[in-house]
């Protein structure tokens, strides 16, 4: 729902004649307040600031004006003049994605303790919006970034770092150059297939997301490691990378079964692309789990709701949203320049009903 402003007008005689004028109470200025209660502006400045030697007498008279007037300072303003703004700028690469409420809501509640706002920008993963709004941001006077759409060539973030803009990644990183809040992506990975295979599983297909990212890179390196270890060989007809969407796994699922047969089981590096491989399987009437079996990767709302119940990897993204918050404070508030910090969080491997024990 969008914000409603509303005006409200005060009427008050003016000098001796019985013409009304109106006064734009919600635009009132410190200019106003002053010329009312017949002090400078420096004064009313003062007074509402605490700082500053003032008779109670004009204390009283300025602090009722303000009322009457319903004075509020500009923040912006206020901000731009002392150099903060108590604003963080969220950056996120798609706001539909379902990664991201739990995490936010970790952001803004660890904020709101200490008297921050939070701004939230979409950029549908496209460079140039990101910049822009990085750039637009900063001429609001924000204090900081969290920014979730680190990528291989994202070079201006490494440059707004040097620049001594305090910046915290979530849930992407980019090396140890720049402060992150991720998890264990790798582990988590291994995880998920090492669970597949103690449950009689070999031909084990992966649908993974780009690669240009280093949590799919990750995801994928534990998928390969926990084959490699269990002696299993590598299928290439089982790989598939470059899946974005649910749409895009459900028909990435009917390829795959097509290039390299049906396999036994499929690990769908993120919750979204699990939904679209089971649809998938069901579309060419192949059973959830007693044909294949499915294993994904966040544990959304969706996840233990689906049919059957998904069995995936957890994500803690209010932990991560809350720490990457903490982090970002200590940066803006610290007097010295701090070692970059990546902090690696542990995934959660949930049994459901998605994943069958082979006879």
């Amino acid at each position: 729902m969008a914000n409603i402003y509303f005006t409200v007008t005060q009427t008050i005689a003016a000098n001796d004649c019985n013409k009304p004028e109106e006064i734009d109470l919600s635009m009132a200025t410190i200019k106003d307040v002053a010329q009312k209660a017949g002090v400078a502006t420096s004064t009313v400045s003062r007074i509402l600031s605490g700082k500053g030697e003032a008779s109670k007498e004009t204390k009283e008279r300025v602090l009722q004006i303000v009322q009457e007037l319903n004075y509020k300072p500009n923040a912006l303003a206020k901000g731009l003049k002392e150099g903060k703004s108590n604003t963080i700028g969220l950056i996120v690469p798609n706001i539909r994605d379902l990664v991201f409420p739990a995490a936010i809501r970790g952001i803004s509640d660890y904020l709101e303790k200490h008297g921050y706002t939070l701004v939230l920008v979409n950029t549908d993963d496209k460079i140039e919006l990101e910049k822009l709004h990085i750039n637009n941001l900063q001429n609001r006077a924000v204090d900081g970034f969290i920014i979730s759409t680190a990528k291989k060539d994202s070079v201006h973030l490494l440059e707004l770092k040097k620049k001594g803009v305090p910046i915290v990644l979530l849930l992407r990183h980019l090396g140890d150059t720049m402060d992150a809040i991720i998890v264990d992506n790798y582990q988590g990975g291994y995880n998920a297939i090492q669970y597949l295979i103690e449950k009689g599983h070999k031909k084990i297909a992966i649908v993974n997301g780009t690669m240009d990212l280093q949590l799919y890179r990750e995801r994928y390196r534990g998928y390969v490691a926990a084959l490699s270890e269990a002696g299993i060989e590598m299928d290439n007809n089982l790989v598939v990378h470059n899946v974005e969407s649910w749409e895009d796994s459900l028909q990435a699922v009917k390829n795959l079964i097509e290039r390299g047969g049906c396999p036994e089981a499929i690990f769908a590096t993120s919750d979204p692309k699990a939904l679209g491989v089971i649809r998938g399987l069901k579309d060419m009437n192949i059973k959830v789990p007693d044909d294949v079996s499915v294993i994904g990767f966040d544990n959304m709302d969706m996840a233990e709701m689906m049919d059957p119940p998904l069995t995936t990897v957890a994500q803690p993204f209010y932990k991560c949203g809350y720490m990457a918050a903490e982090r970002l404070l200590r940066l803006i508030k610290s007097k010295r320049t701090l070692k970059p910090v990546v902090e690696e969080l542990k995934t959660e491997l949930l049994i459901r009903s998605s994943v069958k024990e082979r006879p």
